[in-house]
């Protein structure tokens, strides 16, 4: 057994349980295993994962040490580590992972690090902090590196911009962007998740509350879409014209955030920029209000800011810092400003997860059959993996659809016909 470094092994077995529970809402990724164990694609690739250790995680791990990869496994956020997966994917599949739940920023790094040890030929990350320490640290690993897979919007911008930097040194395939990760995942993980998050940290009522989202991409839309559902009055703070005029069809009222920040009494940022709730903000907040990200990082929220303005700082409860300003007015900041849904939660159900790891398995062998003739920079999953999976999801939910005559197929495929 190669080395690794979790809380605890004796949480093996609970953890056991909880990846075998996961698989039942996984379909895609277990008809994709079974394949993989036939065919062995991985067959001694080396591949070095940095996602959420959850038990999701814990299957696409299997998936692929099932397709003959040897894989190690670190956590993409300090908070999101469920440890006892980490424990039974060391103890029962000999998979080493290198992540602790509350892990410091050290230790964060030094198991990025140790991943790196393991000289991947592929790279799994979660945004992009594998990617972005390999090029910036280990630059004679480069050369042996035939390209990584991106699962989150962050990590992409920041590969993106890597890129256009021609900083970038390996193709990349953006999970990210194909429709059956970023639609639902996003959109109906993130939707109810987060506001998992915010109510297990929390145990508020949402109905009748000023719910303030910060972002109104597909994470936003889905988030917004849910906390009205459960009753919430939804402002939508955007930059963006064209989504803010969604917003607005959607039936939200839209401001800027220096103007939701007096009426709020939830806030939740979601737009992979920094600083999106920033000291002018904390300083006309109500007293008592909830603050939390389900960004990537935890820059959305300015916290070093707010503790500068406070007079005290305590825990009134798990995963809720209370901050004491000098005017007495009190802002809780929940999960350290890390992502919500995995601080207090356990992130998106098993059921979405199933589409956006088919997503990572589907397109580490794309990247495997076909970087020879790839560029350095980042690509959309191919078309006909997004369908793919689409059509084994539906398979597997027992749902039929319809599929086109050659008549049809003749007609789409012509202009000749028209009035």
């Amino acid at each position: 057994m190669a080395n690794y470094d979790i809380k605890d092994p004796k949480l093996a077995e609970g953890g056991r349980r909880k990846i075998e529970w996961a698989e039942r809402e996984m379909p895609v990724l277990r008809l994709i295993k079974e394949r993989f164990e036939k065919e062995r694609p991985f067959e001694g690739i080396r591949m070095s994962a940095c996602l959420h250790v959850t038990t999701e995680t814990a299957n696409l791990m299997k998936t692929l040490q099932a397709g003959g990869a040897e894989v190690v496994l670190v956590a993409s956020n300090p908070l999101s580590t469920q440890d006892e997966v980490a424990a039974s994917l060391v103890m029962h599949d000999e998979i080493p992972v290198y992540a602790i739940k509350g892990e410091d920023n050290i230790t964060y790094y030094k198991h990025i690090e140790a991943a790196l040890a393991h000289k991947p030929q592929i790279t799994m990350d979660d945004g992009a902090d594998l990617v972005s320490t390999l090029h910036k640290e280990h630059r004679e690993l480069l050369p042996d590196v035939l390209g990584g897979t991106e699962e989150t919007t962050t990590g992409v911008i920041r590969l993106r911009a890597m890129a256009l930097d021609k900083a970038l040194h390996f193709p990349v395939v953006a999970v990210n962007d194909a429709m059956t990760k970023h639609f639902f995942d996003n959109r109906y993980g993130t939707g109810q998740s987060t506001l998992d998050g915010i109510i297990r940290a929390t145990n508020i009522l949402i109905a009748g509350k000023t719910f303030v989202v910060a972002g109104y991409g597909w994470c936003g839309r889905g988030l917004a879409s849910r906390a009205q559902g459960m009753g919430a009055n939804i402002i939508v703070t955007e930059v963006d014209p064209l989504k803010a005029l969604e917003a607005v069809m959607d039936g939200y009222r839209v401001m800027p955030m220096e103007q939701a920040a007096g009426i709020g009494d939830i806030f939740c940022t979601l737009t992979g920029d920094l600083n999106v709730i920033d000291k002018h903000h904390f300083e006309v907040m109500k007293d008592g209000a909830i603050v939390a990200n389900s960004g990537h990082f935890n820059v959305e929220i300015n916290i070093p800011s707010l503790a500068e303005m406070s007079v005290e700082k305590r825990i009134v409860r798990p995963f809720v810092d209370q901050y004491t300003l000098e005017d007495g007015r009190q802002i809780h900041i929940l999960g350290e400003g890390r992502l919500i849904n995995l601080a207090a939660a356990e992130g998106h159900p098993a059921s979405v997860m199933d589409m956006s790891f088919a997503n990572q398995a589907l397109g580490a062998e794309y990247l495997l059959h076909n970087h020879k003739k790839m560029e350095n920079k980042v690509y959309s999953v191919p078309e006909e993996i997004d369908h793919e999976i689409a059509r084994l999801k539906l398979e597997a939910m027992g749902i039929k659809i319809d599929t086109l005559t050659e008549q049809q197929v003749l007609y789409l495929n012509s202009w000749q016909e028209g009035t």
